[in-house]
């Protein structure tokens, strides 16, 4: 089981996260293995393995296509980011039964969540690039800040859950999936690749 640690930001980065260098595909799901491993999860009322955590996991890559035989630069380069965030579940508090350190952590998340809602919510409404997007609102919309517009690309896998009794929870996932799925992007910075 991993352990709760509270987040610091420095600058655009989270303090105290694990940077490592990854040559291939295996070593990456090794180092993604890591981090599921160090994820905090205990039992409430409504799930045995509730996360009391998002887990974030970023990738930073370079590609480069093209040859540079014959004195020809024809190479190309490009930079890339990919988040892989895995969002811990919003909790009705009278269902999960959370007090103490669990409430606090259940209040923790809820709020990030909203602040995350609210992001999308702006997004999606706004019509120039004055209006404000309260990115600052949240560790996770502060760190997620580029990659929530401009030339990022977004999907939204959302789990639900099929029984009657958890179908409020699964209604409100579907609702901030379809949200985030009206979020478009600006056209003149669509990237091809």
């Amino acid at each position: 089981d991993g352990q709760l640690i509270k987040l610091k930001l420095s600058s655009n980065e989270a303090v105290g996260n694990v940077k490592v260098n990854a040559r291939d595909e295996k070593e990456v799901a090794g180092i993604l293995q890591l981090a599921q491993e160090r994820r905090c999860v205990k039992a409430t009322k409504s799930n045995a393995e509730s996360s009391r955590s998002h887990l974030l996991f970023t990738i930073h890559f370079d590609v480069s296509s093209g040859s540079s035989h014959n004195n020809d630069a024809s190479i190309r380069s490009r930079s890339g980011c990919l988040h892989i965030i895995d969002l811990a579940g919003s909790e009705r508090l009278d269902k999960s039964g959370s007090h103490g350190t669990l409430l606090t952590e259940a209040k923790h998340i809820n709020t990030s969540l909203s602040a995350l809602a609210l992001v999308i919510e702006k997004l999606q409404a706004k019509k120039s690039d004055s209006d404000h997007i309260p990115y600052r609102d949240s560790k996770l919309t502060y760190l997620l800040r580029n990659s929530l517009g401009g030339d990022s690309k977004t999907l939204a896998i959302v789990c639900c859950s099929p029984h009657q009794a958890h179908f409020n929870e699964s209604l409100n996932s579907i609702r901030f999936a379809a949200k985030a799925s009206k979020v478009e992007l600006k056209e003149s910075n669509k990237v091809d690749v």
